[in-house]
Formats: structure tokens, sequence, C-alpha cells
């Protein structure tokens, strides 16, 4: 290590050490207040965010504990006392409603939809089920089809055809070619036949296993016959 024989302070790459640590020292000094105020807003902030997360869990866990009687019902088809609840434990809507923003209440949406499009009622149907988010490819596309169905029966075909597509489009041998075949057929009312055409041909060649591929020649010569 080279000296500086002027002032024998030690020099590293031409910088001064013992100066730049002086300056931090004085920087530290000058601005003590507001960094302890900083220190303080950090120190805050992280238990707030241990506490909400504790909390969020804490309700999720309360919310799973009161859901399974409206699971329950809506297994047995017991609709309205699956939405409203029996008067001992809540119903689907309750769960949304007292613990928004959790897992259970987001899956309480999905069971919710479906129970109103059981229901007849479309648009709270579909209100609902647009709520619901999942990583899930099944439920994903389970509920993006239970939408289309809703718009089928509003006769809102162009929206409906939509969101049979989106379903499709998740590629589950067990699904897929089941909205294809609904997509193929709202075509059809929309006057689109080549797309119609398009939908069942995929059923054809992509899911020829399927249930729906045993009578797809019929759909497909019927498509044809109409272009």
């Amino acid at each position: 290590m080279a000296k500086n024989q002027a002032n024998n302070q030690p020099e590293l790459g031409g910088l001064d050490l013992q100066g730049q640590f002086g300056k931090t020292e004085q920087f530290v000094t000058e601005n003590k207040k507001s960094l302890l105020i900083i220190l303080g807003a950090v120190v805050v902030m992280g238990g707030l965010f241990i506490g909400w997360n504790l909390y969020h869990k804490n309700q999720d866990k309360d919310a799973q504990d009161q859901m399974f009687r409206a699971e329950q019902y809506f297994e047995t088809d017991s609709l309205n006392k699956a939405l409203n609840g029996d008067g001992n434990y809540p119903g689907f809507l309750k769960i949304i409603d007292e613990y928004s923003g959790t897992k259970s209440a987001n899956l309480a949406n999905y069971y919710a939809g479906i129970c109103y499009l059981k229901k007849g009622e479309f648009e709270k149907a579909i209100e609902h089920l647009e709520s619901y988010t999942s990583k899930d490819d099944i439920t994903t596309a389970t509920s993006l089809g239970a939408i289309g169905d809703a718009y089928s029966e509003l006769k809102k075909y162009d929206q409906a055809a939509d969101y049979y597509k989106k379903a499709a489009d998740k590629n589950l041998q067990n699904f897929s070619p089941m909205y294809l075949m609904k997509l193929g057929m709202i075509y059809e009312e929309l006057k689109k036949n080549d797309k119609a055409l398009e939908a069942y041909k995929t059923i054809k060649t992509e899911y020829s296993d399927s249930q729906q591929a045993r009578t797809i020649d019929e759909y497909i010569a019927r498509a044809e016959a109409k272009l």
C-alpha cells in the first residue's frame, strides 16, 4: 500500500478513504433525525406486512371452517341454502362479503356463480364467475365455460363465443371438446359457419377419442352444407 508523503494518509486507487469516511460520518450526523424517521418507517411497514399476513391467514382459516356446510349444500343442489346459509352456517354470499380477499371468498365466488347459473339468474352468475380467479386450468376452464353458458342463455352469442373459445383454449382433454362443440353451435347461430366448421374439425383431429368426436362428422357435414 502506497502512502501520501504530504499527509501520511493511506490511499487506494487514488481515493482518500479517511476523507470519504469523514464525509459519511458528517452526513449521518447532519441527517440523523431524517434517517431515524426512515428507519422507523421501514420497521413499522415490516411489522404491518407481517401482521397483515397473519391476519389474512387467520381469516382464510376461519372462512374455510365456515364454508364447509355451504359446500355440502352445493353438492346436493340445495342452492338457496348454499348461497344464503341455513341459520347456523353462512352461505357463499356471506363468505364473500365477510372474508373478502381470502382464498375461500374467491372460491365462494365460483360456487355462487354456478348456483346462480343453475337457478337461471344469469347476470348474477356472470358477475360472480368473472370475480373468480385461479391458477388451476380445470376450474378456470369450467368457470369460463359457465360464463359462456350464461351469455348463451341471455342470447348474447358473441360474448358466449368469446368465453367458450377461452375455455377450449385451455387444451384439456376432458373439457376442450365439449367447449369446442358449444363454440361451433354458437358460431352456427351467428351464421359464422366457417368458424363453426373449424371448431368441429378441431374436435375431429385433436380430440378424436372424445365423446363429441363420435358424432362430429354430422356437424362437419352440416357446417359445410351452409357454406
